[in-house]
């Protein structure tokens, strides 16, 4: 459980572009070839697209008058980090603490030896209430409050923008994070959502950018920015559902609460998160094994060959194929025998990056491994979860999501539509 400061410092490590903290948005104004956005500290910018990012009071989604429906169940919670002396037995788990039918409240395991506790309560919220309950719960056990860095409450809402994209889709200013979506903090998928959000849209953003400097007009020539309305708004429905489903499970057993997690524990880790069967046109319903289009790749454990001094093959290094995968970029993996079809992708080589993956069998029986023109990165890597008879090819998005399982001609179609 990492805080979100410790998150944004980061990502903000990692940032070469200006950050402005406190800087709103006073006016944004869209035309048919960009975004003008200004300030209240008067700085005016001029882009081809604007990210509306501004949290759940978002003044770009009020001034867009994009509609925030949602409900609003009657809860307030209190959030607690805090450094304890206890005799409680500490662990690493998240526990779920039950008392008299109801799990009301959380202790949560943070970084630096903190703990953070989740604490509904009936009336007035305020910190010393929390801190009784919180002693109430651990009964019989001792605990004292050491010191405390961060108390505050929150009232549960759901809800999601009619739209995330402007102009039914088409247009040039895109809603994320919590401007598009808030729900309850229970199972931790505020920022996390938020991320991934960022992460399955800029690469469309930068696609359509392309298109554009090439002659074409609108805002989404590609027809790719809309689908991240239509993917992204999907999921955010699914998990305000879960957080929803955990916030009103606090009121019962705390075996429930668990059996709960458990049973969404897909979208908690946002593993299970998936755009199969929504009619995403960046998705073709496909499927070969534990290859499936719209469901996240598969990071299997490769192994590459090398052949050694006395000219034997072995097997030296394992790794995994998220490792070899470069954002922003398409890829292809060839399936066992769907090697023999690499030469109908060499004219998307500016846009996607194309690997083999044989089971170790057939890498030996053909001599191992491709290597690039220095040979020190092989292009084909062996697979346990590839079989010999295995033969199709996987074309993976930039936000490694599987768009397309099946035939060379198949990943060629998908691509054209996008580098025609």
């Amino acid at each position: 459980m990492i805080g979100q400061p410790e998150v944004e410092k980061a990502l903000l490590h990692q940032l070469d572009t200006p950050v402005r903290f406190g800087e709103r948005v006073a006016s944004i104004h869209e035309d048919d070839d960009g975004v003008t956005v200004t300030t209240e500290a008067g700085r005016t910018t001029r882009a081809k697209y604007a990210i509306g990012a501004d949290g759940a009071r978002s003044s770009v989604r009020q001034g867009l008058g994009i509609g925030f429906q949602g409900t609003k169940p009657e809860m307030i919670w209190a959030v607690l980090d805090a450094f304890l002396d206890t005799d409680f037995p500490v662990c690493s788990e998240i526990i779920t603490f039950q008392l008299n039918g109801q799990s009301r409240v959380s202790w949560i395991p943070r970084e630096r030896g903190m703990s953070r506790f989740y604490v509904l309560l009936d009336g007035d919220v305020t910190q010393e209430k929390a801190e009784a309950s919180i002693r109430e719960h651990l009964a019989p056990h001792r605990v004292d409050f050491v010191r405390t860095e961060w108390f505050s409450t929150f009232e549960v809402r759901e809800r999601i923008a009619s739209a995330f994209v402007t102009k039914e889709g088409k247009g040039r200013i895109v809603l994320a994070g919590d401007a598009a979506h808030v729900h309850s903090v229970n199972g931790g998928q505020g920022l996390n959502t938020g991320i991934a959000d960022a992460f399955g849209l800029i690469w469309r953003l930068a696609l359509a950018c392309r298109w554009q400097e090439k002659g074409a007009g609108g805002a989404d020539p590609g027809g790719v920015v809309s689908t991240y309305d239509l993917e992204r708004r999907t999921v955010a429905q699914d998990v305000i559902n879960v957080a929803a489903r955990l916030v009103r499970d606090t009121m019962h057993t705390a075996k429930q609460y668990v059996a709960t997690i458990e049973k969404n524990a897909g979208y908690i880790t946002g593993m299970g998160v998936a755009y199969s069967e929504i009619g995403s046109r960046l998705i073709v319903d496909s499927e070969r094994g534990i290859w499936k289009a719209g469901r996240r790749c598969p990071d299997l454990t490769l192994a590459s060959r090398r052949l050694a001094d006395d000219q034997q093959q072995q097997w030296q290094r394992q790794l995994r194929l998220y490792s070899l995968a470069r954002y922003g970029r398409f890829l292809i993996l060839a399936i066992g025998g769907a090697s023999n079809d690499l030469h109908a992708f060499q004219r998307f080589r500016h846009a996607a990056d194309i690997l083999t993956l044989a089971s170790a069998a057939e890498v030996g029986a053909v001599g191992g491994g491709q290597d690039d023109s220095d040979g020190s990165c092989p292009t084909t890597y062996a697979s346990d979860l590839v079989a010999p008879e295995d033969s199709f090819h996987v074309l993976v998005r930039p936000d490694m999501y599987i768009g397309y399982v099946g035939d060379a001609e198949g990943v060629v179609e998908y691509l054209l539509n996008l580098f025609p």
